[in-house]
């Protein structure tokens, strides 16, 4: 990521030298350079000698092929000795110390079968005097440059002194004055010495270097740690994409949010993940008025799983150093449960202000309503009525009693008894709502009934409110199955996250079921698919539930029934 799609500011730095066993694996590479280095120049030599033969340029073509036909073949094979042995000897520096002893022997008798004095292949020794600095540092480099420059003074000596003849030209006369001789050597040894100086000062800088870049690296990396913590760490999405629209970083709680991992987004187009994103800034950045406000907005979003959710976005320009616009940064929120909790809220206000309706409504109603029922009920008693009579006086009754029952409900939903609260046997409390019902007018033949009741089955409420709102439910269920069906009622112990029991009840029906557009309605007051429902019921259900700390769950579809779970804290 990149871990949890976050770039890393090395990405852009580059890396510095690496240390440790890298670095014995870059200097072992850098070792096996110098041998096939080695062996391009003795290549060249090789074709040069041939040249020189073919052409018969210069006084020394007969004698000279031949000698230097041997040291190059002695090179190649000590090369192929330098390959073994870079496998059997771990230590690199013996490695390089034996390859610069047997350079410096190889450039001496290179030196001496191409003239001596007159050899221009002495210009060979800075070479390896330069790579033993770069690889044993000063003190090899001085070990080496010693070698070299004593090696090449006693050959120049012994050719002054006739300890050595002339290898390519027996009959000449040695002819050099000893002030020549002693000059040629002198320089030799300084140039060795002043190019070891030199060498090592450049090294040593190159170590400098490498330590600033090293200390940058670590500081880079600490600085690259802390961007990726404070990313990773905030809870919200953070996405950035670039002006093609091509998402470049996504962090962990984006992941979380979409269902998308970064691998699963990453260089495809912030439209295909996030439909309608780019046609929505578009509209915002014509009307904006370049307030922040005016960069945020909402969409729904289906995520992977193709759940719906909305989310919250905030957009700002992604600008580079020079401060251009590379892009966008996107920063998105799940406000689904903000959402619903507003809705939640809406509906408290809606509910208080029909509280305050229902006691005034309570207070003009009750009495007149009173007064007309005990004025009927005194006429009844009092007069002698034909059949027809008592017909529409039944009528009278049965509609004042309907307005009670409906005032009852309507002061239920807007204020939900406060009375003594007892243990409750849920069991108990069931069977009895449906006994009442098989006895009642409300009752459905045809309807199969299953209970089934687990261990835990006491919560603590007011009898007649809990009575009232499982009596609601298994009369929706009953009105959902008008030609029979099954219900099957549950009662079973569930626990909360932190360990707290609940009583879940629960009611299935395989009745006609409940539209999807129909699913956000059915907890509103005075919502109703039913030609003489009031469309108090449910949402008595759910007043009552939630006065008793509870939750209340249903999941519908049409022709797939009902299925109603009501949550009460266990006593």
């Amino acid at each position: 990521m990149r871990s949890r799609g976050i770039l890393k500011l090395r990405d852009f730095v580059g890396s510095s030298i690496p240390s440790g066993q890298e670095a014995d694996k870059e200097m072992s590479g850098r070792v096996r350079w110098l041998m096939f280095l080695r062996i391009a120049i003795v290549t060249f030599l090789l074709g040069l000698a041939a040249f020189i033969q073919l052409k018969h340029v210069g006084p020394l073509q007969k004698s000279y092929p031949l000698p230097i036909y041997s040291v190059i073949i002695v090179t190649y094979v000590l090369s192929f000795f330098y390959f073994v042995l870079l496998r059997q000897i771990s230590g690199l520096r013996i490695n390089i110390y034996i390859q610069a002893i047997c350079d410096t022997i190889l450039i001496t008798i290179l030196v001496y079968v191409t003239g001596g004095i007159e050899s221009n292949y002495s210009a060979f020794y800075p070479l390896v005097v330069i790579y033993s600095v770069l690889f044993l540092s000063l003190r090899g480099g001085m070990i080496i440059a010693s070698l070299g420059g004593v090696m090449y003074g006693v050959l120049l000596s012994s050719e002054f002194y006739g300890l050595l003849g002339s290898f390519y030209d027996v009959q000449r006369f040695y002819s050099f004055s000893p002030g020549h001789v002693a000059t040629k050597i002198a320089v030799n040894i300084i140039s060795l010495y002043v190019i070891v100086f030199l060498t090592s000062f450049v090294v040593e800088q190159e170590k400098n270097v490498r330590k600033l870049l090293a200390e940058k690296e670590h500081a880079f990396d600490r600085l690259d740690a802390l961007h990726r913590s404070i990313v990773e760490s905030v809870e919200a999405g953070i996405l950035t994409f670039d002006l093609a629209g091509r998402i470049r970083t996504f962090n962990r709680a984006a992941s979380e949010i979409t269902g998308y991992h970064f691998t699963e987004v990453f260089n495809r187009n912030a439209g295909e993940i996030f439909p309608g994103l780019f046609r929505t800034i578009q509209a915002l950045e014509s009307g904006t008025d370049g307030k922040r406000e005016n960069r945020r907005f909402e969409m729904i979003f289906s995520g992977k799983a193709r759940e719906k959710s909305i989310l919250g976005f905030s957009i700002s320009p992604l600008l580079n150093s020079e401060g251009e616009k590379v892009g966008e940064i996107l920063i998105f929120q799940d406000v689904t449960a903000a959402k619903k909790l507003e809705q939640e809220i809406e509906k408290s206000k809606r509910f208080a202000l029909i509280g305050e309706m229902a006691a005034g409504f309570a207070h003009e109603i009750r009495n007149p309503l009173a007064a007309i029922s005990g004025s009927i009920q005194l006429l009844q008693k009092g007069l002698e009525l034909n059949d027809t009579d008592k017909r529409l006086m039944r009528i009278i009754m049965r509609g004042k009693d309907q307005m009670e029952a409906f005032l009852k409900d309507f002061l239920l939903l807007a204020r939900p008894g406060r009375g003594e609260r007892e243990r409750l046997y849920i069991p108990e409390l069931i069977d009895d709502i449906i006994e009442s019902l098989r006895n009642g007018p409300n009752w459905v033949e045809g309807i199969e009934i299953s209970k089934s009741y687990g261990n835990l089955r006491i919560v603590r409420g007011n009898k007649s409110e809990i009575r009232q709102a499982i009596l609601n439910v298994i009369l929706n269920a009953f009105q959902a199955m008008p030609q029979g069906g099954s219900l099957q009622i549950e009662c079973t112990a569930v626990s909360s996250d932190n360990g707290k029991e609940y009583i879940q009840i629960g009611i299935y029906d395989n009745g006609c079921g409940i539209k999807e557009e129909d699913m956000e309605k059915i907890f509103e007051p005075f919502f109703t698919t039913r030609d003489k429902g009031t469309g108090l019921g449910l949402a008595i259900v759910r007043r009552i539930v939630e006065s008793h700390q509870g939750k209340i769950f249903i999941e519908s579809g049409v022709g797939r029934g009902a299925r109603c779970r009501i949550i009460l804290p266990a006593d």
